[in-house]
Parts: C-alpha cells; sequence; structure tokens
C-alpha cells in the first residue's frame, strides 16, 4: 500500500526522489545490493503478512518489535505494523483473482512503528498514521507528543536499540465514540476510533493518538521494515515477536505462520534485504545474504515454546 503521509519525509531526505530507473545499479546477476533503491519513494521495503483464521475480524493487534542491529547512517528507517480495516456484511467465497472472503469493504488501513528518524531528537520517533481506500491521509485526535517537525503523525519519542517495545493497535469503544472536528476521515457513517500505543520495557505505555475511520474490525495484519538508506549501508536487524489479536467476538488468536514479501528488482527494491525465524522471532534485516524466498511461509515462533511446523 502507498502511505501519502510519508511523502514529506521523502522530500526532507533529499535525493531520493530523483534516483535512477530502477533497471539500473543491477550487478551482471540482476542483483541490486549497492546504492540507494531506486524506487518510487527512494525505499526498499520487506513484508510479513499474517495468516490467520479470524473469520469475524479483529479488534485488537499487538506485537513486540526490538531493533537489534541500529541505524548507524542519518536515514529515514521505519518498521510497523499495519492494520487494514474493513466494514459491512462479510463476502465470499470469490471468484478468480478475488481472495476466497472477504471480511467486508475495505476503509483503508494504518500503521504503526519506530523510526529512525535523523531530523528528530535523538533521531528516533514514532509513527501512528493511516489513509482511507482512496489514499486520503486518516484524520484523528490530536497527539500529547511534541513532534520535531510538527508532523501529526509522527512523534518525538525516546526508544532504545536492544530494547522490546510492544506495539498495539486497538478499538476504542464506549463513551467518546463517534465524530469530531478535526475528523477528516471523509465517511458518512459513525467514525470508530482507533488506538496506538507503545509499551516500553519498564511497562510504562505512551498512547500516542486515535486515529478515525468507518471500519470497525482489522481484517488484515501485516509487519514491515521500509528502509530508505543504501542497499550496502552496514547492515540494520529488527526482531518481532510474540504477535497476538483479539476477534470482534472477543478471542484470543494468534497467526502460526507470516507470509514472506520482498520489493521486488523491478520496483526499485534491494535483493540483499531477509527475514528469518532465528527462535526467539522473525528477523528483518539489510545487507544480508537472503536466506528465506520471496512467498515462503514462516513459521511463528510461539511465547515460551517451540515454534509450529510451517
Amino acid at each position: 500500500m502507498s502511505r501519502p503521509t510519508l511523502q514529506r519525509f521523502w522530500n526532507l531526505l533529499g535525493d531520493v526522489v530523483s534516483s535512477p530507473s530502477p533497471s539500473r545499479r543491477l550487478d551482471a546477476s540482476g542483483q541490486r545490493t549497492r546504492g540507494s533503491p531506486p524506487s518510487a519513494n527512494g525505499a526498499s521495503s520487506l513484508h510479513l503478512r499474517w495468516d490467520l483464521d479470524a473469520s469475524v475480524g479483529l479488534r485488537e493487534v499487538s506485537v513486540t518489535l526490538e531493533v537489534i542491529e541500529a541505524p548507524r547512517v542519518d536515514r529515514l528507517y521505519f518498521w510497523a505494523l499495519q492494520a487494514d480495516f474493513c466494514e459491512g456484511p462479510a463476502r465470499g467465497p470469490g471468484a478468480g483473482s478475488e481472495p476466497a472472503r472477504s471480511l467486508g469493504r475495505s476503509t483503508g488501513g494504518a500503521h504503526l512503528g519506530l523510526q529512525w528518524h535523523p531530523q528528530h531528537p535523538g533521531a528516533t520517533a514514532v509513527n501512528w498514521g493511516g489513509y482511507d481506500a482512496s489514499g486520503r491521509e486518516l484524520g484523528g485526535s490530536a497527539s500529547s507528543l511534541p513532534s520535531a517537525l510538527a508532523n501529526v503523525n509522527t512523534r518525538d519519542l525516546v526508544w532504545h536499540a536492544a530494547t522490546p517495545y510492544r506495539l498495539r493497535i486497538a478499538r476504542v469503544d464506549g463513551p467518546g465514540t463517534g465524530s469530531s472536528p478535526d475528523d477528516g476521515a471523509g465517511t458518512a457513517g459513525s467514525v470508530v476510533r482507533w488506538r496506538g500505543s507503545v509499551t516500553g520495557p519498564d511497562g510504562r505505555t505512551v498512547d500516542i493518538r486515535d486515529l478515525h475511520t468507518s471500519g470497525d474490525r482489522i481484517g488484515g495484519v501485516v509487519m514491515w521494515s521500509e528502509v530508505f538508506a543504501r542497499c550496502d549501508d552496514p547492515t540494520v536487524a529488527v526482531r518481532w515477536s510474540d504477535p497476538e489479536a483479539v476477534t470482534v467476538d472477543g478471542a484470543s488468536v494468534a497467526p502460526r505462520r507470516l507470509s514472506v514479501n520482498y520489493q521486488s528488482v523491478a520496483d526499485g527494491g534491494c535483493t540483499n534485504t531477509d527475514s528469518r525465524v532465528d527462535g526467539i522471532g522473525v528477523v528483518q534485516s539489510t545487507n544480508v545474504p537472503r536466506t528465506t524466498r520471496q512467498g515462503d511461509m514462516l513459521a511463528t515462533p510461539l511465547q515460551g515454546g517451540p515454534s509450529p511446523e510451517a
């Protein structure tokens, strides 16, 4: 999915938008392991989509994120948990290229994650932003956190490498749910509030803010790394662990497998990115040999136990 809320970041990073054609900067074997990604936004991305049987949809998703090898260059790195929102009656089964079952009409999505951002204090920040099905930026409440760039979605937040942080996206029910003057969600019906929060190792939870959309449930979940650095910049790695969800019926569920995706060479992606299971979680790394193939399914390590079979 495109994330229009990042356009201002691309502009701040200088030459990334003017990168050459994606067909350039390949070695003799057709690999791209050096130079800046020549994608439209100057980033190379890798994704892990949850394989989760939750036919009624989700009201909450969470995962632990740990930056185990921190960036050493002044470029933007963004690691996020993405929730895809939907509304209306479920549909299915589909035909042809349509999914076997749809949890409803898409209303867009939102991403919550940590950033290494050189224009924020200490180069650390948090982002909780989203967009509707047409690509329009979602409105929401104001954040109590400051922002060096006065960006409504990206706020100053101190975080440390080699430290686990719990990311949580949850529907807010009860009094106060409904439209607000700063909504901007572009929906004619009722507005649903979705709260993004980060919990540190000390147990303290920081609520970033609420986003507003008509989507009343989550129909899909992805964890991703979006890297605006050179393919040959020093290796950076993050670990995702203990993914959990709560269905709209209140049941606790967890994905047993994750589908691996890498940005393609044709779209400007680096070919030396990798996703792999390390026994604690799933690690996404840059500037390393690729050990997991595009489209593979990775078993998700369970809390306090061995990995299930793929």
